[in-house]
């Protein structure tokens, strides 16, 4: 009752509508999204987070493309999650690197690790030219309990970090970046199954990933992580891939 309270008081929360883009996942279509601001309620997160919103500093949103509804909420459960041959394969050979858990402070070496990531794998993409503000700005910049998972060698190198999210249901998965050099180690399929395993340590039964889009190859690594949870028409449901339906 008290929290019912807490939030019928607050003020407003700011709505905005994003212009119409290209959509990077699907080649013809229209990316547009919904975005509410949450930093005079930061307590709404979680709830905004159940029903398929994701955050980006203050700000938490969801697509609402027009004639489109392709990008679906995934999240893996944690408890059920089992790996496979190559994902077992994938976790032996980082066996060397310690998880470190940090504030939300970033480090030059965080900032230089990300621009080679991005120029690599991402050159062509709306954060490449991101200057170093901006990613501050970007990690730094959370209303809500956020964390940064650094991945470190033997030798102390930092080679891969994620912004988390920390909820009362689960972690979320904000963004990743590693050592493109790196190839042999799948860090981003690494970094996923150490989440996974580091939310079963705080009791935590979800691991939300942001949105799956059955059409995108850039999506597909997504579906190598289950059983997972999709938030459609209104409600988490079991995941079927379309040769199971």
């Amino acid at each position: 009752m008290d929290q019912d309270k807490r939030l019928h008081n607050q003020p407003p929360l700011a709505v905005r509508l994003s212009m119409r883009s290209e959509c990077p996942y699907i080649a013809g279509r229209t990316e547009q999204r919904v975005a509410v601001d949450i930093s005079q309620n930061p307590a709404l997160h979680d709830q905004m987070a159940r029903a398929g919103f994701r955050r980006v500093e203050n700000w938490v949103y969801k697509p609402a493309c027009p004639g489109c509804n392709a990008c679906i909420p995934w999240r893996v459960d944690t408890v059920g999650f089992k790996m496979g041959r190559n994902l077992s394969r994938i976790w032996r050979s980082n066996e060397d690197l310690t998880r470190q858990i940090a504030p939300i402070t970033t480090t030059a070496a965080h900032f230089n690790l990300f621009k080679r990531y991005i120029n690599t794998r991402h050159g062509d993409g709306q954060m490449a030219t991101m200057n170093k503000d901006e990613f501050v700005s970007m990690i730094e910049n959370s209303p809500i309990e956020s964390v940064l998972l650094n991945y470190v060698t033997a030798d102390g190198r930092l080679i891969g970090a994620v912004l988390t999210d920390v909820q009362s249901d689960g972690l979320s998965a904000v963004y990743s970046f590693y050592d493109p050099s790196e190839t042999k180690r799948s860090l981003g399929t690494y970094m996923i199954m150490d989440m996974i395993d580091f939310a079963k340590e705080l009791g935590l039964p979800w691991l939300y990933l942001g949105y799956y889009v059955e059409d995108s190859s850039k999506m597909y690594y997504k579906a190598r992580f289950k059983p997972a949870n999709v938030f459609i028409d209104g409600q988490w449901q079991t995941y079927k891939a379309p040769q199971d339906t």
